[in-house]
C-alpha cells in the first residue's frame, strides 16, 4: 500500500466513512496565515520546488539543523537544488515528526507523487515536480483554486498600504483575500529604535501628524477604518501573555512621549502601555464586529547570535512558560464590563495551558452568538496529530466542539493547504473511534453536520464576512467608490 492513501490516518471503518462522506469535500476558510498578499496579487509562478516548498520554511530549517546540515543549505547561499538535496537527506530522519507526514502529503496532493523522499529519490522528485510547477494550476492563484480555498486572511501591519489586497480585489479572483490587522509594533515603546520609524510609517499611511499620543490613537483608528473598508474583519496579536497592568490615558501618553523622544522605557512601563493599547484595540474591534485573535505563549528569538545574523522568524522560537490565567481573565473581564468584548479566539503555544484556555473561554460566553469566545486550533508547535487531539479533547471536555471554528494553516507557504486535510482526518479518526467504542451515537444526523461545521461552516458564520464579498464583488465596490 502507498504511504499516502485514501484512508491515511483513518484507523476505523467509521472514521473512514465520516471523513469521506462529511469532511473531505468541504471548502477551506484559511482565516489566519502569513502568505504574502503580493504573491497572490502578482499570481506568482514558482521556478522550482525549492521556491514553492522550502523558501522561508523554518519548520524544515529546524529539522535540517538538528540533522547536522550547515546553515548555508537552510538560509544561506547554496544553490536551490543543493538545499533541496539537504532537505531530502533529512526527511528519513523525521520519522514520527509531523514533517514526515506533511512532506509526503504535500508531494501527493500538489504533484501526485507517491515516492518516499530521501537522498536516492531527490533528483527524480525534483525533476517531476518542477515539470508541473510551470503550469497555471500551481501558480499562487491556481493553488487557491485547486484546494477549494474560499477565503484567505493574511497578516498585515496597520502601516501597510494594502495595495496588493486592492490589486487582488480588482483582479476578479473568485477567492476572497482579505487583510487581518496585526498591530504588534504599536506596543513596542521599549524599543524606540524600532518603534519610532514604524510610527513615522503609520503617520504617512494615515496621512496625519502624530506628534501627540492623541494623534497616534487617531492614526490607528483611521487605519482600522481603512482596513475595514478593505474587507478586514479580524485582528491578531502575538503576545507572550495578555497584558493587564491597566493605566489611565495620561500615563500611557507620558510613556509614548518619552519613547518618541528616544527615552528609555522600562519593562513595567511597556506592560502598562501595552495594556492600555490592547484595551483600545479591543474597543475598536467590538465597535466594528471584528474577531480578535490572541496568540499567546511563544518564547521568541532565543538564539541571540543567529537572530543578529539571520533576523526573526528563522526557526529559533520555542514554547514559552508564562503565567496566563490571571492576566487573560483581567483583560477579557475589563472589556466585558464595558460591553466592549469582541468575538475572540484564544490560541496557546504551551500544551500545559490547553485546559486553562478552554476553561477561560467559558467564562465570557454571553449568549449573543454561539461560541463567542473560542479556544482556537492547535497552534505552531502543537499543530500536529497529537497536539490537535489534545486541543480537541480539551475543547470537547470543557466547551462545545460542535461550535468550534476549526483549522488554520498559520503558514508562510502556499504548500500548506493539506494541513486542513490533515486536521480533518485527525478529527474524523477521533470521532470514529468514539463511535466504535460506544461513547457517542453512530448517528449521521448528529455527526455529519457537526463535522461539516467544524471544517468550514462555523468559521464562515462566526467571522461574518460581508455576504458575497469576493474579489470580484469588491472590484465593483472599488469602481463605485471612485465614481
Amino acid at each position: 500500500m502507498k504511504f499516502i492513501h485514501e484512508d491515511f490516518l483513518l484507523q476505523t471503518r467509521t472514521a473512514r466513512r465520516l471523513y469521506h462522506q462529511f469532511a473531505e469535500a468541504e471548502p477551506i476558510l484559511d482565516f489566519h496565515c502569513h502568505i504574502p498578499p503580493r504573491d497572490i496579487a502578482e499570481n506568482r509562478r514558482f521556478n522550482n520546488l525549492f521556491e514553492i516548498w522550502l523558501e522561508g520554511d523554518h519548520y524544515k530549517w529546524r529539522a535540517m539543523r538538528a540533522n547536522g546540515v550547515a546553515e548555508r543549505f537552510c538560509t544561506g547561499d547554496a544553490e536551490p537544488f543543493a538545499k533541496f538535496q539537504a532537505w531530502a537527506a533529512t526527511v528519513p530522519h523525521t520519522l514520527r515528526n509531523p514533517l514526515y507526514h506533511w512532506t509526503h502529503l504535500e508531494l501527493k496532493r500538489y504533484f501526485g507523487l507517491d515516492e518516499l523522499l530521501d537522498e536516492s529519490s531527490a533528483a527524480r522528485i525534483w525533476k517531476r515536480a518542477n515539470e508541473q510547477i510551470a503550469g497555471p494550476e500551481l501558480s499562487a492563484q491556481g493553488i487557491l483554486k485547486k484546494f477549494n480555498v474560499k477565503t484567505v486572511c493574511t497578516t498585515d501591519d496597520p502601516a501597510d498600504d494594502l495595495k496588493h489586497h486592492q490589486a487582488i480585489a480588482a483582479s476578479g479572483l473568485p477567492v476572497r483575500v482579505l487583510p487581518a490587522w496585526r498591530p504588534d509594533k504599536a506596543l513596542a515603546v521599549h524599543q524606540p529604535e524600532q518603534f519610532n520609524p514604524w510610527a513615522e510609517r503609520l503617520a504617512e499611511a494615515a496621512g496625519m501628524d502624530i506628534g501627540s499620543f492623541g494623534k497616534f490613537l487617531d492614526a490607528l483608528r483611521a487605519r482600522h477604518d481603512f482596513f475595514h473598508a478593505q474587507g478586514c474583519r479580524l485582528s491578531d496579536h502575538g503576545l507572550t501573555r495578555c497584558a493587564s497592568e491597566f493605566c489611565p490615558e495620561k500615563a500611557a501618553a507620558g510613556i509614548f512621549t518619552r519613547a518618541r523622544a528616544g527615552g528609555r522605557i522600562s519593562a513595567e512601563e511597556q506592560a502598562r502601555f501595552a495594556s492600555f493599547m490592547m484595551l483600545f484595540f479591543g474597543r475598536l474591534d467590538a465597535e466594528k464586529g471584528w474577531t480578535k485573535q490572541l496568540h499567546l505563549g511563544a518564547l521568541r528569538n532565543n538564539n541571540t547570535r543567529l537572530l543578529r545574523q539571520l533576523g526573526p522568524d528563522t526557526g529559533f522560537d520555542s514554547i514559552g512558560d508564562f503565567p496566563q490565567a490571571e492576566s487573560l481573565a483581567a483583560f477579557l473581564d475589563r472589556l466585558d464590563r464595558e460591553n466592549a468584548l469582541p468575538k475572540t479566539i484564544l490560541y496557546n503555544n504551551n500544551p500545559a495551558d490547553n485546559y486553562l484556555l478552554a476553561a477561560m473561554a467559558g467564562n465570557f460566553q454571553d449568549g449573543t452568538i454561539p461560541g463567542k469566545i473560542q479556544f482556537g486550533a492547535a497552534w505552531w508547535f502543537l499543530d500536529q496529530r497529537e497536539g490537535i487531539e489534545w486541543q480537541i479533547n480539551a475543547l470537547s471536555n470543557l466547551g462545545l466542539l460542535s461550535r468550534f471554528v476549526g483549522m488554520i494553516t498559520d503558514s508562510r507557504s502556499f504548500m500548506s493547504y493539506p494541513r486542513h486535510e490533515y486536521f480533518r482526518r485527525v478529527l474524523c479518526n477521533l470521532l470514529g473511534r468514539d463511535v466504535e467504542n460506544g461513547e457517542i451515537p453512530d448517528d449521521d444526523s448528529l455527526l455529519g453536520p457537526m463535522i461539516r461545521n467544524v471544517c468550514h461552516g462555523n468559521a464562515r458564520r462566526y467571522l461574518a464576512f460581508p455576504e458575497g464579498d469576493t474579489a470580484a464583488t469588491r472590484k465593483r465596490s472599488l469602481k463605485a467608490a471612485k465614481r
